[in-house]
């Protein structure tokens, strides 16, 4: 009967049960209460109402009267969690006096440890509430898989736009429900948070040790055990995990046998993987599998991540993308990347920084009407900087900043003049000359430190450090950098770092500019279109340097700061922008960093002074921001005549976009748009270009998904001007039907257009075998050369990631597509770069991926 009822009805199995779910659940209540908010069964409310009842007995009885007024989709979900949960009162063993003891000084140390927030230039003795301060963070399933060649912070911006429009598709996340996954085929043990520099990994660290530490969330585990490898770093000689548990937390000493033996209860959070010394070397070989092992650290943490060490133990890992492929990616059972803040997010970070509701919704509206500064705020580090702004600069009103560089000039000035309290103005009206020249002592050996790791990808510094010891007893120091003490037995040392990576970009970019430093090896060889060597880790401290030197904020420098840029390198530094940018116009190379240099000058006259012969602009495979098409925009816009060729491939572009940028479009003769997803309504703006224009006469709208539909559009829009002489449409959705909506066009004033890889499948219509124009498979004609020269030209320079998509879409082949002389050759280039690849890749997964195209084109 019972079976029964309950196939039939979950509540009705619920009050079958009763009796028996209250002997069997009293021992685990309180774990399967928090699964229960988790998934959304229960309210916090429901949670207080169980929590208050005395005894546990009392408790289950209270969570299966709540079910019985929630109803059948409630008791449903409840009889899964329990059936996933049930294994746990068998599993774990009944807890002493002593552990339960020892269980609540760990909560009670670390709530203690984590109920201040540390702002990113508090001063010394000063504390925030975090309760007061915490604002929410975004959370999605998924991790940031980021084109090396560009800068992590700098693509951010689009990836959130892209996340926030698929809000409906990616389940937003609560922190207590990270090892939570519905979707999971095995239990949730290993979960990597990854995020760019400023978003919150730590602070959503901090959020989960304050909660568990006031018993409001991750209840299913007994303890918490938090590392960062910040503190890891200094460890130089074999250590064992038991070491490295007790390094902070000695209070842990007489129970971490019976902690380490209930693994399965444990959760241990290990932050900053980015910042490890050893990072490229946890993907070890070598395992420690008992916690009193002693063995190099790396071992130590691989092993712990790699399951081969307390195998039950969950284990959280936070890292910035850049380091992530050096994680063994197969042990990970969940990505989690943080996207930041939302618009609503923004706004409560404002509420909770002015602590004045008018205050801050005024200074809400400012960052509002600016696109920049509210773009930068969706990254709560960047958030904070521009709050700092616009607290110190009450003139701010009268002048927002245009560029990435205007908003950071004004953020150091705003910090300096916080901690002097007083302007520099002041102090040469009081002929304190001493004061400013301390003040630019200080900012250049700050610029120093930043200037010499940045070139060594180093972000933490440490007191032994040379730069580091020359800025001891600097009262200005607390303001830019964030120390930490990492205790050692007999020793401390103090670790530094700047509290963003951005800012050690803009410092490094101050002090290359008001020295007589050269510029760093990577941007001098920036000019020569085919150089590849540039990783783009320099990109933004390119963008500052550009900006620093700008006639408005060098100025700007000198008489608030009494830094002064040398007019030599000013002028020479013109003169390279001015060359470069004609060298990548004429020759059409990558050109989007190059753009955003000139824009942070916010100079027209040196566009003006480009003058290239034939004017090429290749933005083509990054997905871009709206600050990178206002890059494009202002050079564009002030360029006159005719654009030889606009490459937007692979940029995500929107419908939107194409409207703002339609102006523009028309004065293409070469446009690309493929690779980009265009539905109906940004074929229709297309359409309206095509209307228009004198100039278009090379169109490229592979693999954009377009269908007969939209083809009937373009048409339609082809035949008013008839200036459009190829048609480029490979890997569509395009049908011999569609195509003939083009048979009129053909030879006149379509020379050419090329099908390739579409949806063919029906029967070719007689009135269109007779049309040579339209090509369906390989030739032999000369367009097919340039064709392969574009496309294995951008192969070799893409990541593995961004290789895989263009194979996926070039290694459609069969047979026939072979008779083509040119093929064999293009095909066998593939195949020797996918090969050198293979060789060079530590990741397993990849690998494996590009055997799979390697075997498909070993023919």
């Amino acid at each position: 009967m019972v079976e029964k009822d309950f196939h039939h009805s979950c509540l009705t199995a619920v009050r079958v049960l009763r009796v028996s779910l209250v002997d069997e659940l009293e021992g685990q209540v309180d774990s399967l209460v928090e699964l229960l908010v988790c998934r959304e069964v229960f309210t916090r409310d429901d949670r207080e109402e169980v929590l208050c009842q005395l005894g546990p007995r009392m408790r289950v009885r209270k969570v299966l009267d709540i079910l019985e007024c929630k109803g059948e989709e409630a008791a449903r979900i409840f009889l899964n969690v329990k059936s996933h949960y049930q294994y746990s009162k068998e599993a774990d063993p009944p807890q002493s006096r002593e552990y339960s003891k020892v269980k609540q000084k760990h909560k009670e140390v670390l709530r203690r440890r984590s109920e201040s927030m540390l702002f990113y230039n508090t001063r010394h003795g000063e504390k925030i509430q975090f309760s007061e301060h915490y604002v929410n963070l975004l959370l999605v399933d998924g991790h940031q898989g980021l084109e090396n060649k560009r800068h992590e912070v700098l693509t951010f911006g689009q990836k959130r736009l892209c996340l926030q429009q698929k809000s409906a598709v990616h389940e937003k996340i609560r922190p207590a429900e990270l090892f939570l996954c519905a979707k999971a085929v095995r239990p949730v043990r290993k979960v990597l948070v990854s995020g760019v520099a400023g978003i919150g990994k730590t602070i959503l660290v901090q959020k989960m040790l304050f909660d568990f530490g006031g018993n409001k969330d991750h209840l299913a585990f007994d303890f918490i055990i938090h590392m960062t490898f910040r503190d890891l770093n200094l460890i130089d000689k074999p250590t064992s995990l038991r070491e490295l548990i007790l390094r902070k937390n000695r209070h842990l000493a007489k129970e971490l046998d019976n902690i380490l033996a209930n693994d399965n209860k444990l959760l241990i959070i290990l932050d900053g993987f980015d910042e490890f010394r050893h990072y490229r070397s946890c993907d070890v070989d070598s395992f420690v599998t008992e916690p009193d092992e002693d063995a190099e650290v790396m071992e130590v943490i691989g092993s712990l991540m790699q399951g081969e060490l307390l195998p039950n133990a969950s284990v959280m890992l936070t890292s910035r993308p850049a380091a992530i492929s050096y994680i063994p990616v197969g042990c990970i059972d969940r990505f989690v990347l943080i996207a930041g803040f939302s618009l609503a997010e923004v706004q409560d970070f404002f509420f909770r920084y002015f602590q004045d509701n008018t205050l801050a919704d005024r200074m809400f509206s400012v960052v509002s009407a600016n696109e920049l500064m509210l773009t930068l705020c969706y990254i709560p580090a960047f958030c904070y900087i521009v709050c700092c702004i616009l607290k110190e600069s009450k003139d701010l009103c009268g002048g927002s900043p245009k560029t990435m560089t205007d908003i950071y000039v004004q953020y150091l000035v705003a910090l300096l003049r916080s901690h002097t309290q007083a302007r520099v103005e002041t102090c040469l009206q009081d002929q304190r000359g001493g004061a400013i020249q301390q003040l630019s002592d200080t900012v250049l050996k700050l610029g120093r430190l930043a200037f010499k790791n940045l070139l060594e990808h180093q972000t933490l510094f440490y007191s032994s450090d040379q730069e580091v010891a020359a800025l001891e007893g600097s009262s200005l120091v607390s303001a830019f950098l964030d120390k930490t003490i990492a205790e050692e037995p007999g020793f401390t040392e103090e670790v530094y770092s700047f509290a963003h990576l951005t800012i050690q970009e803009f410092f490094a970019a101050v002090y290359c500019a008001v020295t007589d430093h050269p510029l760093p090896d990577a941007l001098e060889r920036t000019s020569c279109p085919g150089d590849v060597s540039n990783s783009g880790h320099l990109d933004l401290f390119s963008r500052f340097l550009s900006g620093i030197l700008s006639e408005r904020n060098s100025s700007f420098l000198s008489r608030q700061v009494g830094i002064c840029c040398h007019k030599e390198k000013v002028n020479a530094y013109r003169e390279k922008i001015i060359r470069e940018l004609r060298v990548l116009c004429e020759s059409g190379a990558h050109i989007l960093n190059h753009l955003h240099c000139l824009f942070e000058q916010q100079d027209p006259s040196l566009a003006l002074d480009v003058q290239p012969k034939m004017l090429r602009v290749n933005v083509s495979d990054e997905t871009l921001s709206q600050m990178d098409y206002n890059a494009i925009k202002y050079f564009l816009n002030l360029t006159e005549g005719k654009i030889s060729e606009l490459d937007l491939t692979g940029t995500g572009i929107s419908c939107d976009t194409l409207r703002d940028i339609q102006h523009i479009l028309g004065r293409c003769e070469s446009l690309w748009l493929g690779e980009n997803n265009l539905d109906m309504e940004a074929v229709q703006v297309i359409a309206d270009v095509l209307k228009e224009s004198e100039n278009i006469a090379y169109l490229g709208l592979g693999w954009t998904n377009i269908s007969d539909d939209e083809l009937l559009v373009l048409a339609c829009a082809i035949g008013v001007k008839k200036k459009l002489q190829e048609l480029w449409m490979e890997g569509n959705r395009l049908s011999y039907r569609g195509l003939l909506s083009l048979s009129d066009l053909i030879p006149d004033p379509l020379k050419n257009v090329v099908a390739i890889w579409n949806d063919l499948t029906d029967r070719e219509p007689e009135s269109m075998q007779t049309k040579g124009s339209i090509t369906v498979n390989f030739t032999d004609d000369a367009s097919w050369g340039e064709w392969q020269k574009w496309v294995f030209k951008r192969c070799e320079v893409s990541s593995n990631e961004k290789l895989l998509m263009v194979l996926h879409k070039v290694c459609n082949i069969s047979t026939h597509h072979f008779e083509a002389q040119w093929t064999k050759t293009f095909y066998s280039q593939l195949s020797q770069l996918i090969k050198s690849r293979i060789e060079s890749c530590t990741e397993e997964d990849m690998c494996k991926k590009l055997k799979k195209f390697d075997s498909i084109l070993d023919l």
